[in-house]
């Protein structure tokens, strides 16, 4: 079995940057070794001091490099993976829209054909379902007119149709949404509350029905209202009061401004904060115009400051950022470390998904994925299985 040494490594983990050696075997990382420790390898790589972290894990993802999942293609997927992976990203959870019973299992169906297939791609872990059981009123940039009540006989013909859904955004307050969440968490899905209007109380209901984490933080998330004089504490005010609640935020500069990316990071912190991309098709792209969703029934979108809009700019449509942004963005707006700013891309969504046995962390025995950046995050290397598969 083939052995590689990455010779002066700065480690990001655990809180700190170490100096050190990392031998490979195979798929595995062998060891980690005091740097320049004159370790034998078949072949050595000199990092020269730049940082190696575990590989980059985007739990909310819906496309980039001009294709989206909802495309329902192994092109799709192979092209939309393989431009993630160039980031950093070395393992995803594709994500869908709302969308009509048959559009989800054709997107079901072909995730099954490519869950193993590209090597020079991220690799997919399982789905992440987004919709349809979501509030109308806190659609965002799901389509309308998929949108609909949680239907037992509708989701579990789906969840029998895929056996590798990991987790599932729904709205708690829609009739059949708690029975929902205790079918989901049965069956070993992360049910995650989302674009919904949910107040406190909801909230905690939820959660004894097994919802535990919130999608896109402050993005379709209800927060205090008034009723008859009186306020009520929403799901914002939740992810910060209740510890049994894990939140995703989309750092990519936009979506949240600095204050904000401040608030989450030093209050909710790296052991409950995911960074996320909720990433559509023009991910990689600064401008135009392109599609949310499949070409064949999604929407058109535009591309400005940054960031992907509604036709009319009303909302936001997902982002068009990267996982390194994600990590930049944190560092230099929300003033987090750079070993918190990696664990809330690496360790923290292993553990939230409970494949932190493998994926997550650089160990003896883990998979050997990696990502190698310098100092301002900018990509150089990626390692997927112990082998190179992106060099910049």
């Amino acid at each position: 079995m083939n052995t590689l040494l990455l010779r002066d490594a700065r480690l990001v983990q655990d809180g700190c940057i170490t100096p050190c050696d990392i031998l490979i075997r195979g798929q595995n990382v062998e060891s980690i070794l005091p740097a320049r420790s004159g370790a034998a390898a078949d072949c050595v790589r000199d990092l020269k001091g730049m940082y190696v972290s575990a590989g980059f894990i985007d739990i909310h993802v819906h496309g980039g490099g001009g294709h989206d999942f909802m495309d329902g293609t192994p092109e799709a997927y192979h092209g939309a993976s393989a431009l993630h992976l160039q980031h950093g990203t070395t393992a995803m959870l594709p994500t869908t829209l709302a969308a009509s019973a048959d559009e989800l299992l054709r997107a079901f169906s072909v995730f099954e054909q490519c869950r193993d297939a590209f090597p020079d791609g991220a690799k997919l872990l399982g789905l992440h379902i987004e919709g349809p059981y979501v509030a109308p009123s806190q659609a965002g940039a799901q389509d309308p007119k998929y949108i609909r009540n949680p239907d037992p006989a509708e989701y579990n013909m789906l969840l029998d149709a895929c056996p590798h859904i990991l987790r599932w955004t729904v709205a708690p307050e829609l009739p059949g949404a708690m029975e929902f969440g205790r079918e989901l968490k049965r069956r070993g899905i992360l049910p995650c509350i989302g674009h919904s209007e949910a107040d406190s109380d909801t909230v905690l209901e939820a959660m004894r029905c097994g919802y535990s984490h919130i999608t896109h933080l402050y993005s379709a998330t209800s927060t205090i209202v008034r009723v008859a004089g009186f306020r009520h504490a929403g799901i914002i005010e939740s992810a910060y009061l209740y510890d049994g609640l894990t939140s995703e935020i989309i750092a990519d500069g936009c979506h949240l401004p600095a204050p904000l990316l401040q608030l989450a990071y030093r209050h909710i912190g790296p052991r409950r904060l995911v960074l996320v991309t909720d990433a559509m098709r023009a991910a990689g792209q600064t401008g135009g115009e392109s599609i949310l969703g499949s070409l064949e029934n999604g929407q058109r979108v535009i591309l400005e400051d940054g960031v992907a809009k509604m036709p009319d700019r009303t909302a936001f449509a997902g982002s068009i950022c990267t996982a390194d942004r994600l990590v930049r963005t944190m560092v230099t707006m929300a003033g987090a470390s750079l070993p918190d700013a990696v664990q809330m891309i690496t360790e923290t969504p292993a553990r939230l998904l409970g494949l932190d046995d493998r994926f997550g962390r650089v160990e003896p025995g883990r998979a050997a994925d990696l990502a190698v950046f310098d100092h301002t995050i900018r990509i150089a290397m990626v390692l997927r299985d112990g082998a190179v598969r992106y060099e910049n």
